[in-house]
């Protein structure tokens, strides 16, 4: 089984463990790790995790600080394909408060790209990201596409991945929404869409005043694919072709909830490809992706590091 994960949106993860935090306090912490991330990027993590060697990263990397990306991700075993791009690699920090149990991202906004020699190393790096793709997609059984676009790339660069895909007749999971699900849904149609249900509503307007369930059925069967739509501590809702089905969560004492969604993407693809040529029915490999998806999700909640589940 091999995974292309595809992170247009790479970050340096800090994850920062404190006792106790308070604002408008100085806050000293315990420790803290940084890890290669962005939202496919923990994907691979947990898919390695899975299986080692089935996943393979494609991604942009900050000239300026490339070093601290890679020697992280070699840390994590991530096979990475990169281009690289003027600037740095954005960064968040992950906020643990380990009394009150909660989880605080902070995601800084990526960097301004706007000279005319930055600009033209954008575009040859979008060029060599495309050349990555396309070589590598004859080698992978399935392409793993989320999270959102930064504004240096080209505004149908997603549609031009879903449909580099869709000609290679590979599965193709999506985790994004707004401009770049339209553009991609009006060149083709993902073979499974996974998003939130706020995503979900603003994705798709249309459908705002139906019981979710009952949308994420009707849209399933006029898209002919999957949907999945992700509720937090709630059950899942997925419908495949028309057919509705449900997950129900799993609850757990959650130490970093950041990338449980990414863990669930992981999951979920990894079982839906390994029970793909099985026999059974498509109801009963969708509920077993599900309950993977789920499981992956809940281990990745349990544990500190972003997109782990040991």
């Amino acid at each position: 089984m091999k995974i292309l994960c595809i992170c247009l949106s790479s970050t340096l993860q800090r994850t920062i463990t404190f006792d106790s935090l308070k604002l408008e306090r100085v806050n000293r912490s315990k420790y803290y790790r940084l890890d290669a991330s962005g939202k496919a990027v923990n994907s691979a993590r947990v898919l390695e995790q899975l299986e080692p060697g089935c996943s393979t990263v494609v991604c942009p990397l900050g000239e300026k600080n490339l070093s601290a990306f890679t020697g992280a991700a070699e840390r994590d075993k991530l096979n990475i394909l990169y281009a690289t791009i003027p600037g740095q690699t954005r960064e968040c920090w992950t906020l643990l408060d380990r009394t009150a149990g909660t989880t605080t991202e902070l995601v800084v906004g990526e960097p301004l790209l706007e000279g005319a020699d930055e600009l033209k190393a954008v575009a040859a790096a979008e060029i060599k990201i495309l050349k990555i793709i396309n070589d590598m997609l004859p080698q992978v059984d399935a392409v793993l596409l989320a999270g959102s676009r930064p504004k240096i790339w080209s505004d149908d660069l997603y549609a031009t991945i879903s449909g580099m895909t869709r000609d290679a007749g590979k599965i193709f999971l999506a985790d994004y929404i707004g401009q770049d699900m339209t553009k991609t849904l009006a060149a083709s149609v993902p073979d499974i869409i996974k998003i939130n249900e706020e995503e979900f509503r603003a994705t798709f307007p249309e459908l705002a005043d139906q019981p979710l369930q009952k949308a994420i059925t009707e849209k399933s069967r006029q898209l002919d694919n999957i949907i999945i739509v992700t509720r937090g501590t709630e059950s899942t809702y997925a419908a495949d072709r028309g057919q509705f089905s449900e997950c129900p969560s799993e609850k757990v004492t959650a130490l970093n909830t950041t990338a449980c969604g990414d863990s669930f993407n992981a999951g979920f693809i990894y079982e839906y490809l390994k029970n793909r040529d099985q026999s059974g029915t498509a109801a009963e490999k969708l509920a077993a992706a599900l309950q993977k998806g789920t499981w992956c999700a809940a281990r990745n909640a349990e544990l500190e590091a972003p997109g782990a589940i040991r």
